[in-house]
């Protein structure tokens, strides 16, 4: 894997490289096999400049980030992975995110390609194609999704910063299928002004990179804040690991890795207490109705369903569809529920710095097993379910969490999800880097 943007920019620093010659290999990159169906469009003479107008003390310094479709970008449209979308207006400006991005120095390499408007964790998209992770050169492998291309644009090299949003998993989903770090901040620190909404309630505007400390840099300036990560060992955390629901199905790549990665850590000093969370167990009934997914995303894409529907992937118009039946009070009542089931998991999660858990059971299925095809549909929407189960439970919590790689070398990628509760995304990110240098050490 290409160094990470620490790396790179002490390269630059140095006079060991320049932000031409670092651009040029993202390019390159981002040209070969491995970004096939990444992109909806490429940028690339607009990141050359950028590249060459920034400077070595900015923290990005002219180095290559790409932005998920559905972010707005000045003069264009914004399709969200869509065909329905694709001859939408042009946006009048960038939306926040990107735009303290190129503030920062970053050059903008590419949109890249997602789930059509985000609305799935696999990763498929009928109308551009689908990348495949590079975990797995001889096996075409889905990427997670809804940030799939943003994911792949990462873990190829092509991008040190892939911004996505993640909305019940849609940072962490492909982070941990693609070997990577994706990190979801608490939903508020992050304007989402510009971004194409599945959830006003739920989205997160936030990014994969190739390390916890890039991780960190890329939160600082889409947040605008700065990070108080200390350098604490492990000795003095306290870890909760819990059962419920999020060790169910594992498959024995991951369930291997969890075990092996908690052992390292306890060996390491961290204190790991096994924990109930019984207010798991009321997330079924919380959603029956369809939850905000499916209401907020019906109420933005009605009209454009009646106009267009035939157009929409139809995965995706049926999962949006089922927002149509909601009640007002069911919403109400979905509004009141959910702040009353957070004070019960705040309650539960307080005596710990962060919770432990496997950031999704499986390693990552074959593209072919879920591609476009009623015939595939059933496992199609399995698969779906058991991606999003554990990191939508943080969404739902309003909380932060981070996916760092915990599988050994030969195995397919398996991430660790570390996450607590809202506002908690310092504490979180300190102890993901603790973490880090732990499994990097072992």
């Amino acid at each position: 894997m290409r160094p990470d943007l620490h790396a790179a920019r002490l390269a630059l620093m140095t006079g060991a490289s320049d932000a031409r010659t670092e651009m040029e290999h993202s390019i390159a990159t981002a040209e070969s096999a491995v970004c096939e169906h990444v992109f909806t469009r490429k940028l690339f003479e607009e990141a050359r400049r950028e590249a060459a107008a920034a400077w070595a003390g900015q923290p990005l310094a002219g180095l290559a980030f790409t932005a998920k479709d559905l972010f707005d970008v000045a003069g264009q449209p914004t399709p969200a992975g869509s065909a329905v979308l694709s001859h939408a207006p042009a946006a009048k400006a960038d939306a926040v995110a990107v735009a303290r991005l190129r503030a920062a120095g970053g050059a903008l390499l590419a949109r890249t390609n997602m789930t059509e408007f985000a609305f799935s964790g696999v990763g498929i998209n009928p109308h551009h194609g689908t990348p495949a992770s590079p975990s797995d050169p001889g096996t075409p492998r889905i990427p997670g999704g809804s940030s799939s291309g943003a994911a792949v644009s990462v873990a190829a090299g092509a991008a040190f910063i892939g911004l996505g949003s993640d909305t019940g998993g849609s940072i962490r989903i492909p982070a941990a299928l693609n070997g990577i770090v994706g990190f979801k901040n608490t939903a508020r620190l992050v304007p989402t002004d510009g971004a194409l909404p599945l959830s006003t309630t739920l989205d997160t505007v936030c990014a994969m990179t190739r390390s916890v400390r890039d991780a960190i840099t890329a939160h600082e300036i889409l947040s605008s804040r700065r990070v108080t990560a200390g350098n604490a060992s492990l000795a003095t955390y306290r870890f909760a690991v819990s059962k419920d629901l999020f060790q169910n199905g594992m498959d024995a790549v991951v369930a291997g890795a969890f075990e092996r990665t908690l052992r390292t850590l306890r060996n390491a000093g961290a204190q790991i207490t096994e924990i109930s969370l019984p207010a798991l167990a009321d997330l079924p009934a919380i959603n029956a109705t369809g939850g905000f997914s499916a209401a907020e995303s019906y109420a933005w894409h009605r009209h454009l369903l009646e106009r267009s529907g035939a157009g929409y992937d139809p995965r995706v118009a049926q999962r949006i569809l089922k927002g149509a039946t909601m009640k007002a009070h069911e919403y109400i009542d979905l509004c009141h529920a959910r702040r009353h089931w957070i004070a019960r998991m705040e309650q539960a999660l307080a005596p710990f710095d962060a919770v432990l858990s496997p950031t999704v059971p499986i390693t990552a299925p074959t593209i072919a097993s879920v591609a476009p095809g009623p015939e595939r549909d059933d496992e199609f929407f399995r698969i779906n379910a058991l991606l999003l189960r554990n990191p939508s439970v943080v969404n739902m919590l309003d909380g932060c969490a981070i996916s760092i790689p915990c599988h050994a070398t030969g195995e397919l990628p398996v991430g660790l999800m570390i996450w607590h509760a809202a506002l908690h995304d310092d504490a979180v990110l300190a102890a993901a880097l603790q973490a880090e240098r732990a499994l990097g050490s072992r």
